[in-house]
């Protein structure tokens, strides 16, 4: 080979295969993805502020209506109604995550009455979803059982007339 050969088939290598190697290209979208328009300058400004904005509220420790104006619209709309059988307010109970937080910061001997308690709850919760299934199971039986003997004594009725 010569010299000039060479130099082509390094210089071919380095800019077609080497380029491919080191930044591999993407495989093609499928046919039926269609592509979309570029933002333009304006409407990449617009998702950067509004995601900066998002951003930083989320660091603020009582999320508002800033981060979630939609909860807080569903609330406005709770709290206009009268005070009765639907408008009962109750104050809030503190959640199963919250209690164990606290009970983390206290240390081991807080730590294990409230784990007994989450234990406790989830294996009563599991308890009565067990016997209402088995009563629904049971009802269901007893009824299936039930057609099972009102078809057979029709079969017998119908017997009896044909014998006659």
């Amino acid at each position: 080979m010569t010299l000039q050969v060479v130099l082509r088939k390094v210089y071919d290598y380095v800019r077609y295969d080497l380029k491919e190697i080191a930044f591999p290209s993407s495989l093609p979208d499928p046919p039926h993805i269609k592509k979309h328009r570029k933002l333009t300058w304006h409407e990449r400004y617009l998702v950067l502020k509004e995601a900066s904005r998002l951003y930083s509220a989320s660091w603020v420790r009582n999320i508002g209506p800033d981060l979630r104006p939609n909860d807080y619209k569903k609330n406005d709309d709770n709290e206009e109604k009268p005070d009765g059988v639907d408008g009962t307010r109750k104050e809030k109970e503190p959640s199963t995550l919250e209690d164990l937080a606290v009970a983390a910061r206290g240390g081991m001997e807080m730590l294990r009455p409230a784990l007994q308690h989450l234990y406790m709850t989830r294996a009563s919760a599991y308890r009565d979803a067990l016997k209402s299934f088995i009563e629904g199971y049971q009802e269901g039986i007893q009824v299936v059982m039930e057609k099972k003997e009102d078809s057979t004594a029709q079969q017998e009725e119908d017997t009896q007339k044909k014998s006659t």
